[in-house]
């Protein structure tokens, strides 16, 4: 196991079995100035996390015991919002939307570029800064958004997000006021590293619309700014 320190450097833990995989994280990570911390297993995972907190998570899905799936879903049932992105050799769709749903935030598919995850790492920081501009709580209109806990409610009740929704939301609080572009929000939330015509960003304000506006076509708090994209007034 190796441990690495310094002032404000983000610290990341790596959860990779394979020694030349975890060895190759390290070092790159390592170079870009990330404090680096990897473990063998899930188990010893949990004891890092219960030492310190953590930047990013980077997580293979097929650990010896307890697997990457399973390690995920328990650091979010700790409460833990730590952003995670999970390796696997496995591409196929049910795998990726299995590890989202269990609270992962990114896939990336073994073999992958070094490059791509290190912007995927530094696209989950950006999406991370500020816990929604600092406030763990987060209060409009008769929707209260508990960032650290992940949880929403409206008039009391809870509101039951999506992993993706969720992070679009939390996304758009810590960047609360500000005009928010598609490009933005597909590289930031999703992860894109290059510009792709879609859909997605609509469909998804759409679904939280219906989730948070008191009438979703004619939204009060997210607003569609013509021309350039999105924005939360709160």
């Amino acid at each position: 196991m190796k441990s690495g320190h310094g002032g404000a450097r983000p610290a990341v833990l790596v959860v990779e079995d394979e020694p030349r995989m975890r060895f190759l994280l390290a070092e790159n990570l390592e170079f870009e100035d990330y404090a680096v911390t990897t473990t063998e297993t899930a188990e010893d995972a949990l004891m890092e996390i219960e030492r310190r907190s953590f930047s990013v998570m980077i997580l293979d899905l097929m650990l010896p015991r307890m697997s990457g799936l399973e390690l995920c879903r328990e650091v979010r049932a700790r409460g833990l919002h730590v952003p995670i992105i999970m390796l696997t050799a496995r591409s196929a769709e049910a795998d990726r939307v299995i590890g989202l749903d269990v609270g992962a935030d990114d896939y990336v598919t073994k073999p992958f570029s070094v490059r791509e995850l290190l912007a995927r790492v530094r696209a989950q920081l950006r999406r991370d800064g500020g816990q929604a501009g600092g406030r763990e709580e987060v209060v409009f209109g008769d929707v209260r958004v508990n960032v650290r806990n992940r949880l929403v409610t409206r008039r009391g009740h809870r509101v039951e997000l999506s992993t993706r929704e969720f992070e679009l939301l939390r996304y758009l609080l810590a960047h609360r006021g500000e005009v928010v572009s598609r490009e933005q929000l597909l590289r930031d939330v999703w992860g894109y590293s290059q510009v792709v015509v879609t859909r997605t960003v609509d469909n998804f304000v759409a679904k939280l619309r219906l989730h948070l506006e008191p009438k979703p076509h004619d939204p009060r708090y997210l607003v569609t700014v013509h021309g350039s994209g999105y924005q939360l007034v709160v």
